[in-house]
């Protein structure tokens, strides 16, 4: 049993903000795969499904990007889900837009969502970071909650199909062969 998390904030006024590129992620998997609808479960939306045989969870957090670790724990807790069965979909702004690293561990980057989740159910789960970039221009927390460019959200549509087209390597654990598939 896997868990996919995208982060993000709840809202239409959020929808397609530069922070909600986790929500983003995670819907396309829903789309592709044909998981349940989503329900009110674990202080967030939880979809349920399989890819290619392994039964996955999706979960978009409701708690806002800040307590995003309270619902991610509660559905671990309930479904017994360990935290190397845990993918995480988040935006990162140390990345140009539509580049995406994964790792495992490590620091937050910043990032509030990350760092909750952390403090919640340690560090040793998956984190997809998804490229959003920065402006020096524009205050971080300002940034972050504007929406893409339609360039940007164009680049960003193609990247989310891309990660729904080779999940299946993130939940076999080749984060390198995922990477490298990823243009």
């Amino acid at each position: 049993m896997k868990l996919l998390v995208g982060l993000g904030n709840p809202g239409t006024e959020y929808a397609k903000t530069r922070h909600n590129m986790g929500f983003q992620a995670v819907d396309e998997l829903v789309r592709r795969f044909s998981f349940d609808a989503f329900k009110s479960e674990h202080k967030g939306l939880l979809s349920k499904g399989e890819i290619n045989g392994q039964k996955c969870f999706v979960l978009k957090p409701e708690t806002y990007m800040n307590l995003s670790g309270e619902s991610v724990q509660s559905v671990m807790a309930f479904y017994k889900i360990h935290p190397k069965d845990v993918i995480v979909f988040h935006d990162d702004l140390d990345l140009p837009v539509g580049k995406v690293k994964v790792k495992i561990g490590g620091g937050s980057g910043g990032h509030n969502g990350i760092k909750n989740i952390d403090l919640h159910i340690g560090v040793d789960y998956m984190r997809v970071r998804i490229g959003v970039d920065k402006n020096k221009m524009i205050d971080t927390a300002n940034y972050v909650l504007g929406k893409p460019s339609a360039d940007e959200q164009k680049i960003l549509d193609g990247l989310f199909e891309q990660i729904a087209q080779n999940v299946e390597l993130l939940l076999n654990g080749d984060m390198s062969a995922f990477m490298n598939k990823i243009k």
